[in-house]
């Protein structure tokens, strides 16, 4: 059915927010208003804004706040300002700060269970967004992100990765350069299916490059080496509201923002959610609106408390939970999937939609999550009909977004 319908996938990425941060009070899914510390005490979470202090979310940091299942470590979390988080990670976004996505989570359909494929921050969870598996070679996986930046082939030479092993222990920087070769990615599968597809993220080489910018296919060799950079990989990431607009939009699209317009915690702007909302009306506006299904989720927890223990499926995780929202012509209204999701349910989406064979038909590297995953399936119903786009109310409009003159700077740098 899905394939019947879904003619696009555009996959929006934003930064570092656990569910519960985000999505707390929202009828029908599961949330907590309290969690624990370290020591048993008992804290009721506490309302806050976007604008906030950077809490570590490394590998080290999940299995903290995971401790065994007891989901009671998040306080002692680093503080980006200084010192240990505290109760400072037990806190949760005011709606009001938030509106866009709650107002897409009400129209269409939110999933509570919705979990990274590992522990860990940005770089890993973007890896996975694309290729399904962080796995270097048997035995162990890539693990938080490059000693140098820009994070791929383009660091410095000597740039080392760090390393976990199965019974998960980390070897800081004992990794090889991160220009990948031993894993496939879905940029694989689609060229060989000639399924147009683009990655729409800051560049990397800007003017403020400063060892800070990234794109998570420049760490991909066959990408990064090959003609797809050059054409499907694209920078600003507000290009793909000008594609929209001119008809084209690619089958499969990622979105990742650049540092102003992401959630990444920051005293800076709070534009994440007007961003979001901003490409969902240009395809719900669009001739597009009808055949496509657009997932917004957030690469990481951020280190924000989340009530929810994440099944461990491997060595690798299952990570904390993060939210996710699925918005189409086709999906149920105000449904909250329970669903176990991962995100290997994110590509196994994209190869059902395009009749795509599973990553590892390519023949080579291990660990691929997309044939485990549950498929995202209960959030539509096919037997409705398409539904008429309504527009989503945003403090920011299209044209501050097509006009904003980008930071170049990656969406987080953990």
């Amino acid at each position: 059915m899905v394939r019947a319908h879904i003619k696009h996938i555009v996959i929006v990425v934003q930064e570092n927010r656990s569910f519960d941060n985000l999505f707390h009070g929202f009828k029908g899914a599961h949330y907590a208003t309290y969690g624990y510390l370290h020591d048993g005490t008992k804290v009721a979470l506490q309302p806050t804004t976007l604008r906030s202090h950077d809490i570590d979310h490394f590998w080290r940091n999940g299995i903290g706040d995971w401790d065994n299942g007891k989901m009671d470590g998040f306080d002692l979390n680093g503080l980006g300002s200084g010192g240990n988080a505290g109760r400072y990670a037990y806190q949760y976004v005011d709606r009001r700060h938030i509106e866009p996505y709650w107002s897409m989570a009400q129209q269409y359909a939110l999933a509570d269970n919705m979990f990274p494929t590992m522990f860990g921050g940005s770089f890993t969870a973007h890896l996975d967004l694309i290729a399904g598996t962080t796995n270097l070679h048997a035995g162990s996986a890539e693990v938080d992100f490059p000693l140098h930046e820009p994070w791929g082939c383009d660091a410095p030479g000597g740039t080392q990765t760090s390393l976990l092993d199965t019974s998960r222990g980390e070897s800081w920087g004992d990794g090889p350069f991160p220009c990948f070769t031993g894993f496939a990615t879905l940029a694989d599968l689609l060229d060989r299916a000639r399924v147009s597809w683009a990655y729409y993220a800051p560049s990397v080489g800007g003017p403020n490059l400063g060892g800070h910018v990234w794109s998570e296919f420049d760490a991909i060799e066959p990408v990064r080496r090959g003609p797809d950079w050059g054409r499907d990989v694209i920078s600003p990431p507000s290009r793909v509201l000008e594609d929209v607009s001119a008809g084209r939009l690619p089958s499969v699209a990622w979105v990742i923002p650049n540092f102003a317009d992401s959630d990444h915690a920051t005293e800076g702007p709070d534009d994440g959610p007007s961003w979001v909302a901003s490409i969902v009306n240009a395809v719900g506006e669009s001739s597009y609106w009808n055949s496509t299904a657009i997932v917004v989720l957030w690469d990481d927890w951020g280190g924000w408390y989340d009530s929810v223990a994440p099944p461990q499926l491997d060595f690798r995780g299952l990570g904390i939970r993060v939210p996710c929202i699925v918005i189409s012509a086709y999906a149920r209204k105000s449904y909250v999937s329970h669903t176990e999701y991962e995100f290997g349910s994110v590509l196994q989406l994209v190869e059902e939609a395009f009749a795509l064979p599973p990553l590892s038909s390519l023949g080579f590297g291990s660990g691929y999550t997309d044939e485990r995953a549950y498929g995202i399936t209960d959030v539509f119903d096919f037997k409705q009909p398409a539904r008429t786009f309504r527009p989503i109310a945003t403090r920011r409009s299209r044209a501050y977004f097509l006009t904003e003159k980008s930071s170049e700077l990656p969406p987080d740098s953990e």
